[in-house]
């Protein structure tokens, strides 16, 4: 995948996990952070719990929307060194 395509797909992922986050919907905005996450390779994916209880989406997103941003930025990086 290209840096462009990435950054697109991502982007698009990022407006929707903003949305649902911003509508209460914790467990979209979950969800969302698990597709993101698989489209980062295999080295940089984070290691996420299942995610069983919708009662405690919002603290899931609070944990790992962080981490993931960061390992967004690696990627994006690593993509603009080849």
């Amino acid at each position: 995948m290209s840096i462009q395509e990435f950054d697109t797909l991502i982007d698009r992922m990022k407006l929707a996990y903003e949305y649902a986050e911003n509508l209460g919907q914790y467990a979209d905005a979950a969800k969302i952070i698990y597709q993101m996450n698989d489209q980062l390779p295999d080295d940089l994916q984070l290691i996420l719990e299942d995610l069983e209880d919708p009662d405690i989406a919002k603290s899931f997103i609070i944990k790992y929307n962080h981490e993931l941003k960061s390992a967004i930025v690696t990627y994006i990086q690593r993509l603009m060194s080849f």
